[in-house]
């Protein structure tokens, strides 16, 4: 039996977004989006929780968002789970977990966003290999 590795965030960009590029030229963007969830205890009192999520997007997709999004932009991405590890100048190491988003569809109203493309998606790259935390320029 197949597994199954999506996840679908709708939420805000916290910061603009940082488009770099690898060592062979090829774009990659990172950002973080908002989501949030409220709901009420058992004694009726409210409560609001914010999770943050780190979003990377490749290629042409990446080049799309840097264009089109910024700090505050309503996003809907879909994707993949990934978590990567290193370890720092210290010896420590460290993980991220990061949606690898290859759809991406602008929510933010229209005239509140510079630009006219909403929905993106990556090409599909049959047999391009997963990229490697060596690859990555962050």
């Amino acid at each position: 039996m197949n597994s199954l590795n999506r996840a679908q965030l709708i939420g805000n960009m916290t910061r603009d977004p940082e488009l770099k590029h690898t060592s062979n030229g090829q774009s990659v963007l990172t950002c973080s989006v908002a989501t949030n969830r409220s709901w009420k205890d058992a004694n009726g009192t409210k409560h609001d929780d914010v999770e943050y999520h780190n979003v990377v997007c490749w290629g042409k997709l990446a080049d799309i968002m840097a264009q089109y999004t910024r700090k505050g932009t309503k996003m809907y991405f879909s994707g993949r789970m990934q978590t990567r590890n290193w370890d720092d100048q210290n010896g420590v190491k460290h993980y991220r977990t990061e949606v690898v988003a290859d759809e991406a569809i602008i929510l933010t109203p229209k005239g509140m966003v510079e630009g006219t493309p909403a929905h993106f998606e990556a090409p599909d790259q049959p047999g391009q290999p997963d990229h490697e935390a060596d690859d990555l320029p962050f």
